[in-house]
Formats: C-alpha cells, sequence, structure tokens
C-alpha cells in the first residue's frame, strides 16, 4: 500500500480528529476506561487540531500519513516538556490499525525526528503507557530507551507511563 507523508494544516483538523479518536478506541480498549473512550467525539477533537494547527508553538509539527482512503495516521510534537537542552518530545504519533504492518509508525516517527533536528533538536524522547505493550516493543526495537515508570494523571485517574528517549536524534534520522 502507497502512503505518503506531509506536514498538517488547518484544513486537517477534523480528518485528524477522526484518526485520533478511530486510533485511540483501538488502541486503548482496555487500558483507558471505555466512558472516556465513549464520550471522544470529532466536534471537539477537530477544534483542539485546528488552534494548534492554526498557531503552532515554536519548534512544533505535525505530519500527517495518508493512502488513497485519506489519513490513517499521525505524528506530533515540539520542544520536550522536560526542557531538556536541545531535546525534542514527540506527544503524539498514531497510526490507524488498518494501515499498521507497512512501515507507516517508522516513517512518521523519523520523518518528524528529522523535523526537529531541522529545528536544531539533538535528542527525542516520547512517553506511552506502560502497559501499551506493542507499543513499547516498537520504540524499543527502533533503538528507544526505556526509563522506570511513572505515575500521571490521565482519564479516569492515574496511569502509569514509560518515557523512551534517544540520546542522539540521528539514531533516527539516519533510518530509511
Amino acid at each position: 500500500m502507497q502512503h505518503v507523508i506531509f506536514p498538517a494544516g488547518p484544513g486537517d483538523a477534523e480528518d485528524l480528529a477522526r484518526v485520533h479518536i478511530q486510533s485511540w478506541r483501538e488502541t486503548y480498549q482496555g487500558l483507558l476506561p471505555d466512558s472516556f473512550l465513549n464520550r471522544m467525539t470529532v466536534p471537539v477533537y477537530a477544534r483542539r487540531f485546528a488552534a494548534s494547527l492554526i498557531r503552532p508553538g515554536e519548534k512544533e509539527a505535525t505530519l500527517v500519513a495518508a493512502d488513497r482512503s485519506g489519513l490513517v495516521g499521525y505524528a506530533a510534537g515540539g520542544p520536550s516538556r522536560s526542557k531538556r537542552a536541545g531535546e525534542a518530545e514527540v506527544t503524539t504519533l498514531y497510526v490507524l490499525r488498518t494501515a499498521q504492518g507497512y512501515g507507516l509508525g517508522r516513517r512518521l516517527l523519523c520523518d518528524i525526528a528529522r523535523v526537529f533536528a531541522a529545528n536544531e533538536a539533538t535528542s527525542l524522547m516520547l512517553s506511552v503507557l506502560r502497559d501499551n505493550i506493542p507499543a513499547r516493543g516498537f520504540y524499543e526495537h527502533l533503538g528507544g530507551q526505556a526509563e522506570a515508570p511513572r505515575r500521571e494523571p490521565g482519564p479516569g485517574g492515574v496511569t502509569y507511563e514509560v518515557s523512551y528517549r534517544w540520546p542522539d536524534i540521528r539514531m533516527l534520522t539516519k533510518t530509511a
């Protein structure tokens, strides 16, 4: 299957919201409360995406992946929330289940790492739910170094997250 990856614009907000909600429901069923997942709506998330795409923060980026059917995944982020010098953070990376298995997640991660490196980032990090074993395996396969799980406030109460770091962003930018 052919996929293209390109920078998202405000006109992509509604499609991004659909991908976000569908991927959360596919990924987090059993990991987050069904009541939260069922309350997610396209209009609410489309407004959030539109606002962030109209006025992105400094050095923030959102890349989308599409096939002939439309958007099937995206990656977004910017400077690390921990404010470590030179560190970028991928805040979201999701690929719909029907588009998985084609290397699209790896391409999105590597492409957004290239954007961050062009913006002078030298390292990269991201966080994932501790119990999201498939995602953890994916990031470990790509060389991410796991840190100890930590408690975080989340939908429905406390969640546990694991941060993955690539101390040298070139581990990802040189990946084809």
